[in-house]
Parts: C-alpha cells; structure tokens; sequence
C-alpha cells in the first residue's frame, strides 16, 4: 500500500501584500464627508454654522445615525454634546477625556478606531468637520455628502474645494427653504473617481 502523499500547498492568503488585505477585508469602510457649504465655501463662522437649516439636520441624522462620527475639538464643541446613536470619535490634541467620546491624537487614529467601531450592516464612517478636518479627510474620502446652502455667507471655516476632476456629482436635489430653514439648498453626493 502505497502512503499517502500530503505536499504543502500554499493559501492564497501565504503571500498577501499591503493593497490586497484591503481587498479581503470583509468590513473595509467607505470614508464619507458630511458637510453643508456656502456658495463661497464658508461651512462656520465664531465656532458655530452661520445658518438654521432644519432640513438639512434631518438628512444629517439620516446619513449619520448608527455610523461612527469624525469630528475635530472644535466641532465637538460646537455641537455641545455627544450625538446620540452614533459613536463619537474627537481628534484633539489634547489628551483630556470627553464624557460620551472616544478622543484620539490624528486623523489615522480616528478612523482605525471608528472602523472597529462599526456593527451590524453599517459599512461607513462619517467624518463631520471641521475644517481642518476635511481638509485631511478629503484626500481619503469615498463619497461625499453636501448640502450646497445657496447663498454667500460671512465665516471664518470654509470646506476645501471640490475638484471635479477627483469627485463626479452623483445625485442632486434643490430644496427650498421650509419655514425653519434661513437659505434654500441643494443636497448633493458625489463619488470619487480618481
């Protein structure tokens, strides 16, 4: 009888490389940008939105609620408390705890933390301001989520700009103001393509 003859045989998985593991990854994130921007690109002035758009608070919760959020000191400031339903991840350079947030020192961390964050079905991260933020956030963003608040406002925090020749609009549609909001809007997605 002759032995069985077992020879190692290598797994597809022996030999991964750094852009293959996200390709495997059963849970990769998609990085998406929620903010509401000025024809002029100001989104905040004095630490706070210089607008009442109820409408748009309503897609905001849509969009984010069960969805780990990104935001910056500042923003968490502004918003006063944690937002519920959501976890909260501050970037701050302070290493002072936030009650109801998780804080971290940079953007990386942030969104390594809120990707073991994620349950269920959710497949997002939410990253929500500010400036600076964005600004570092944008460069690894797969969707971006915009309300386009129509009209030019004075402020001090404005969004980076939206290079058409990386982000194609995707879906828009006008809202006019109801009796709570102060400017009419359109609410856009676009998708990265390069």
């Amino acid at each position: 009888m002759n032995p069985i003859r077992i020879s190692p045989r290598r797994s597809r998985f022996d030999r991964v490389t750094e852009p293959d593991l996200k390709t495997l990854s059963p849970k990769t994130p998609e990085i998406v940008i929620v903010a509401a921007v000025a024809d002029n690109g100001v989104i905040g002035r004095d630490g706070d939105m210089p607008w009442q758009l109820s409408s748009d608070l309503r897609r905001f919760k849509a969009i984010t609620m069960g969805k780990p959020v990104v935001m910056g000191r500042k923003t968490f400031d502004s918003i006063g408390k944690p937002l519920p339903g959501r976890p909260n991840i501050v970037i701050s350079r302070s290493a002072a705890a936030i009650d109801g947030a998780i804080v971290t020192p940079g953007l990386d961390a942030a969104l390594e933390k809120a990707a073991s964050l994620i349950e269920g079905d959710t497949t997002e991260i939410c990253v929500i301001g500010g400036g600076e933020i964005y600004r570092q956030a944008l460069e690894r963003a797969d969707r971006l989520e915009i309300t386009h608040v129509e009209g030019r406002v004075d402020g001090d925090t404005v969004f980076p700009a939206i290079d058409p020749d990386v982000w194609t609009l995707e879906s828009e549609e006008r809202v006019c103001a109801g009796e709570r909001d102060s400017h009419d809007m359109r609410f856009a997605v676009y998708r990265r393509t390069a």
